[in-house]
Formats: structure tokens, C-alpha cells, sequence
């Protein structure tokens, strides 16, 4: 950790952001929980402390708090948000309720020089609470359009009230940069060829010689990744993949997936449990019902895979499972840190049940997709396989609103299969994170032919993206629009309304469910 940044998390759902903006820099940084105490922190020397933002008010009975003096005494700090507000309250400042709530875009106007940040910023604002009065030996820097501070600044302290780790923030890199190089002298040391590596002596020093991994695979890139570390370090004999048809998966993909493993010479056993997986959902429509149901099959498919290896191919030693978790998912479905908010829960992640009697690996679970990309191109995957789109380990189920069956499974497979066709087709699939169809639980009237109809309806989504925590939708042209539409409801019988979601996330997220 030595000349990294040392992020402290106070519940903020884009703390992680702010140490990947470190990463890509060059800077390694370290995310910790706001109560880490003072000696891991000296331990770890870093060379500048980010106070993240968090969904508390420094005045609610429960907000987490900590000596921020004791902290700006060790390294330079920057307080965001509610970092801001902890850092002015706790050092004698005054703050209190904003007159009106700051959410969204704004422009606030420097008044100080902070590297090669503009003069006037647009910057991303969410919070209730203001600083009325800076702590002593500070200046507020910036005011918002209402005149309210936005940026306070001393000799080892700067505290911003937005969020420059955001992509709807213009230039707030540049901001992070200024405090990394400027204020703290941070040193450029980070790189995804130098953590090959050592994710590759992790997995080493965690899997004993005599134990062998059972690593589910899901067609994504993330588990793709994981089942090829996991290789290159224990060898194919110690690492069993195993992939499994759901019933959920796009058009086509589990023959086609099979074979990129293939290619890959990973050791991949192909399990078809699509009527067990839509016997469970038959009927069931709460997204958390959903998605609980389909981790508790894949663990159900897993224990009964080893079951088979070990029979069939005469395995001992299989007490690992290794999954292709990333951050986005651990921070949107466990409060890790004691004070974020649960957004949603990812079917991969909490554990595994005592009965299975098997330890997990995942050797993924704090990169960011962008990560996992330069991670796979270290190792030699080929890039067809590494800029495949996104896929929900849910897969289909959380893409039919309402009750899942065979039938609207099938539905919005078809559409969906449509869609990525159009995309590749018009050399857009490479420009989008990811996109997909979403089946409504909505019947519409409509007229095909002479006739008049009553039949489903269809949203289509396409997003543009880094990482997965923030997101923005992608601009189609009209043309492509109303092609699309026109081939969807020509050849999918059930739908005869398609509509485009312009949802950015935040407020939304990417999926619907």
C-alpha cells in the first residue's frame, strides 16, 4: 500500500469508483472501512486518505464518524460528499440542512487554482446537508449556483461536495489527479500486468496442493477470466469447470459458449438443468424471489456436479468453489462496510451454505469489469471473448418482468436475439457496454394486417459504460430505432409495441430487476 490511497468507505454505493479513478492512474489504492483504526492505516502508509461519501447525516444518532484530525495528521486528505461534511463537523465547522436538496447536474464556480480543473465545472451533486461555516484553517474553494460552498481547501485537507469519481462530473478526474500528484506525491506503481502475477500467487497460497476447485462458469467474460487464472495457476487437472444451461441463456449460447472453452483447453463439464431452473420459477414474479431462487438451483446443480466428477472421473479433493464475482456485484447486494444501502441481491454473492462443505474462491471479487478486461488480455484470452456484453448471472429470468415461464422466456430470447443481431450487423455491438430486451408485464392494443391485436410489450436497452456503477443510455438514430421496432414486432409474434429506455444509472439501474 506504501505511496497508494487509502479510501475509507462511509456507505457510499460508488466507493468504489473512487479507487478505481486512483487505479487508472497508475495509483494503487486501497479501499478500507470507515473504522479501520489508525494503526492499519500507518501500517499501510499511504500517501493521501479519500473520506467517501455515504447516505448519512453527520448529525443522525448512528452515522459512522471518526477523528478526521487524527487522519489529516498522517497523510493529506479529501473528504467527498459526506466526507466533506464529516471533515468540516468533526474539526469544528458547522453544518446543517440544505434549504434545497442538491441532486443532479450543477455548475460550480473555483475559486482557487486545483491543477487543470476548469474555472467553471459541471459536477454531480446528491446530498441534503450543507457546510454553513468551514472548520478553522479552512477556505471554501467553490460555490454552487446557489451559493452554497462546494469545495473547502487547507494546507493538507481539500473536501469537495459532489462526486468527481462520477463519469456525469466533467473533469473530475482531473480533480483526483491534482490531489494524488499535486497534494500527496503519490507515485505511479499500479498496473494490471503487475497484479497477474500476483492474483496468480494468491490463488497458489490459498488452494493447498492436495485440493481441488470447482469453478462455475457463466458464458461472461468475468468467470471466463477466473477459470483461466485458476487453470494457469493449479494446472486442468485440479480445476474442474463446470457450465450449466439454465434455461436462461441467450439464443444459442450454450453450444457456443462450450466451444469457446474448447478453445480456451479449459476442463469445462456442460450440465443441462434448464427444466429444473424453470420448474422453481414457474410462476413467480418478485425479482428477489427470482434471483434467491436461482443462486439456490446453482448451488443445488453444483453440489450434484461434484457428486458426478467425483463418480465419473474419479476425482478426490474437490473442496473449493471458485465464481467470477466482481465488486459491482458485492457492493449492490451486501452491506459490506456497515453503512451502504442493499440495491439488489446478485445471485453470486453472500456465500455458500454449510451443507455443501465447500470453501469459496474468487479471485475477481474487488476489480471492476474495464479490470477484469486488461486482467484476460494479460493472460491471453481472445478479445471476441473478452468484449462479449455484460450477461446477468440470472440471465433471462430478470429480464421477464412478471411471472417467468417457458414461454416468455422464449419471447424475449427471440427479441433479444434480434437486437445483438442488429447491433453487429450496423457495427454498433462493439460501441455499447450492454444491451438487451426487456418483456413487459403490459398488453397493448395494436393493428398488424387488418387485424386489431392484444399483445405484449417490449423495452429495449442499450447503455454506455466503464465499469457497471455508473451508466448513461446509448443514442440511436431514429433509422436504427424504427428498424428495430419494425423487425421485432414482424417477427415475434407476441409483440406489437417496442419502446427505448433513456434511463441513466443513477437514479436507474442497468437492469430492471
Amino acid at each position: 500500500m506504501a505511496h497508494g490511497i487509502a479510501v475509507l468507505d462511509f456507505g457510499s454505493q460508488v466507493t468504489q469508483l473512487i479507487a478505481r479513478r486512483f487505479r487508472e492512474m497508475g495509483v494503487y489504492s486501497e479501499i478500507f472501512p470507515y473504522d479501520v483504526s489508525l494503526e492499519r492505516l500507518k501500517e499501510s502508509q499511504p500517501k493521501g486518505i479519500v473520506l467517501s461519501g455515504g447516505p448519512s447525516s453527520v448529525y443522525d444518532k448512528d452515522s459512522p464518524k471518526r477523528d478526521v484530525q487524527e487522519l489529516i495528521n498522517l497523510a493529506p486528505v479529501l473528504g467527498i460528499c459526506y466526507g466533506m461534511q464529516l471533515l468540516a463537523y468533526d474539526l469544528g465547522g458547522v453544518v446543517e440542512s440544505s434549504p434545497v436538496r442538491e441532486y443532479g447536474h450543477s455548475l460550480i464556480r473555483w475559486s482557487h487554482n486545483m491543477g487543470d480543473v476548469p474555472r467553471d465545472q459541471q459536477v454531480w451533486m446528491s446530498h441534503g446537508d450543507i457546510v454553513k461555516v468551514p472548520p478553522m484553517g479552512f477556505q471554501v474553494a467553490a460555490l454552487s449556483e446557489r451559493g452554497l460552498s462546494a469545495a473547502l481547501k487547507s494546507d493538507r485537507a481539500w473536501a469537495v461536495q459532489f462526486h468527481p469519481e462520477v463519469s456525469h462530473t466533467e473533469n473530475g478526474k482531473e480533480l483526483l489527479h491534482a490531489f494524488a500528484f499535486d497534494l500527496c506525491q503519490a507515485k505511479q506503481t499500479w498496473s494490471m500486468k503487475s497484479m497477474v502475477p500476483h492474483i496468480l500467487e494468491n490463488i497458489k497460497n490459498k488452494i493447498p496442493a492436495n485440493e481441488k476447485v470447482l469453478c462455475a462458469l457463466s458464458g461472461g467474460v468475468d468467470s471466463t477470466v477466473v477459470g483461466t487464472l485458476l487453470t494457469k495457476a493449479l494446472g486442468k487437472d485440479r480445476v474442474h469447470c463446470v457450465f450449466v444451461n439454465n434455461g436462461l441463456l441467450r439464443k444459442n449460447e450454450f453450444a457456443q459458449v462450450l466451444d469457446i472453452y474448447k478453445r480456451l483447453d479449459l476442463n469445462v463439464h456442460g450440465v443441462d438443468a434448464e427444466e429444473l431452473f424453470l420448474s422453481k420459477l414457474n410462476g413467480v414474479s418478485d425479482p428477489e424471489k427470482k434471483r434467491k431462487i436461482i443462486g439456490h438451483a446453482f448451488l443445488e446443480v453444483f453440489e450434484k456436479s461434484i457428486q458426478d466428477i467425483e463418480k465419473k472421473d474419479r476425482v478426490e479433493g474437490l473442496k473449493w468453489l471458485a465464481q467470477g464475482t466482481l465488486y459491482p456485484d458485492v457492493i449492490e447486494s451486501l452491506n459490506l462496510r456497515g453503512s451502504s444501502v442493499t440495491i439488489k441481491t446478485h445471485h453470486n454473492v453472500g456465500g455458500l451454505p454449510e451443507k455443501m462443505n465447500l470453501k469459496l474462491v474468487e479471485p475477481l471479487r474487488e476489480f471492476f469489469k474495464d479490470e477484469v478486461r486488461a486482467i484476460g488480455r494479460e493472460i491471453g484470452i481472445p478479445e471476441d471473448i473478452l468484449w462479449r456484453h455484460p450477461f446477468p448471472g440470472p440471465g433471462l429470468a430478470i429480464r421477464v418482468l412478471g411471472e417467468v415461464n417457458k414461454e416468455n422466456v422464449e419471447i424475449v430470447r427471440k427479441a433479444d436475439g434480434i437486437f445483438i443481431e442488429e447491433l453487429k450487423l450496423r457495427g454498433l455491438y462493439g460501441k455499447i457496454w450492454q444491451a438487451f430486451c426487456v418483456l413487459l408485464p403490459v398488453r397493448t392494443v395494436g393493428v398488424q394486417g387488418d387485424s386489431r391485436t392484444y399483445e405484449r410489450s417490449l423495452a429495449l436497452r442499450a447503455i454506455t459504460s466503464q465499469d457497471g456503477m455508473t451508466a448513461d443510455w446509448y443514442e440511436f438514430s431514429p433509422d436504427f430505432l424504427r428498424s428495430i421496432s419494425n423487425r421485432i414486432t414482424n417477427e415475434v409474434r407476441e409483440i406489437n409495441r417496442v419502446v427505448y429506455d433513456i434511463t441513466s444509472k443513477p437514479p436507474g439501474t442497468i437492469e430492471w430487476e
